[in-house]
């Protein structure tokens, strides 16, 4: 004897709950292996173009050192407001940090001295960067791929290298036969001025532009010379300024005579852009190309 048909569709409803519920699962699993957080490890990191590679590559670290300095001169890509600040970048909260019980650290050589002590909380992996004589963009690019590889997403890494390098070359086709040469500064003080050359970021994005520096003078490992801005007069070349300046310093400058002098002599008004991290990789890299660029082309049409 059958079962009464109101049981029967009982019986069905009851079996249909867990089949919806296995292929509503076996529906998403493609989405949870491509989920950007899913198998990254917890990591923390001293080190802002570590930490930027890490948000951009959609595996933000759980926890950096001077969180509102990072916002103030990298700026993009933005962290989320649950990554915890360590304080001091030279001298990081480590009892902080081994409450944290990161699976592993991320540094720079920069951070080299405190390896021992971080040591004892995780293990410590150290990122290189601007390698004196060795090309960095090849450098930036190997990174990236070592940084996607931490976070065990190196499919991520060869999209982020992919889609700068296809943004450059499209930023390169929207400048005009006729950039003159830039210099790149960025104010230390009224009177001295971080000038960008050889073996920095800025340099590799004016190359990959086909952009020409105007200063030829020698820099250090980072890539820039720090000179007294007189060192700057007789250039013949755009300024382009990066900010952020420091305190007071726009002010003073309204104020002196010998850079109202060098913006006579410039090729046009200075450019001012937004900040971007100076010792950044590929995010900054890209942002650096977009900031520049935009600048360009609004000067153009004036």
């Amino acid at each position: 004897m059958s079962p009464p048909r109101r049981l029967r569709r009982r019986a069905r409803r009851w079996l249909a709950g867990p089949l919806v519920m296995l292929l509503t699962l076996f529906t998403a699993l493609p989405a949870l292996a491509d989920s950007p957080h899913l198998a990254s490890p917890r990591l923390a990191t001293l080190d802002w173009t570590l930490a930027e590679t890490l948000a951009a590559l959609e595996a933000p670290p759980a926890a950096l050192a001077q969180l509102d300095a990072y916002h103030a001169w990298v700026g993009e890509p933005a962290l989320p407001d649950a990554v915890i600040d360590l304080g001091l970048r030279s001298q990081p909260n480590l009892e902080l940090l081994a409450d944290l019980d990161p699976e592993r650290i991320l540094i720079s050589p920069m951070f080299a001295n405190l390896a021992p002590r971080l040591e004892a909380i995780a293990p410590v992996d150290t990122l290189t960067l601007y390698t004196p004589g060795r090309d960095t963009w090849t450098e930036m690019r190997e990174l990236t791929r070592r940084v996607a590889d931490i976070v065990e997403r190196p499919e991520a890494g060869e999209r982020l290298i992919e889609d700068t390098e296809s943004r450059l070359t499209r930023l390169e086709q929207r400048l005009g036969d006729d950039a003159p040469p830039l210099l790149v500064v960025q104010f230390m003080d009224a009177r001295h001025v971080r000038v960008f050359g050889d073996n920095g970021l800025y340099q590799a994005v004016l190359d990959r532009l086909g952009l020409q520096n105007a200063w030829n003078g020698v820099t250090n490992a980072w890539g820039f010379s720090l000179v007294g801005i007189e060192a700057l007069a007789g250039l013949d070349a755009r300024l382009v300024v990066v900010e952020p300046y420091p305190a007071g310093v726009r002010e003073t400058l309204a104020d002196s005579g010998l850079w109202r002098r060098l913006v006579e002599r410039s090729r046009g008004e200075p450019l001012i852009l937004p900040p971007v991290w100076s010792f950044g990789a590929l995010p900054s890299a890209q942002r650096f190309a977009e900031q520049l660029v935009t600048a360009l082309e609004k000067d153009d049409v004036r």
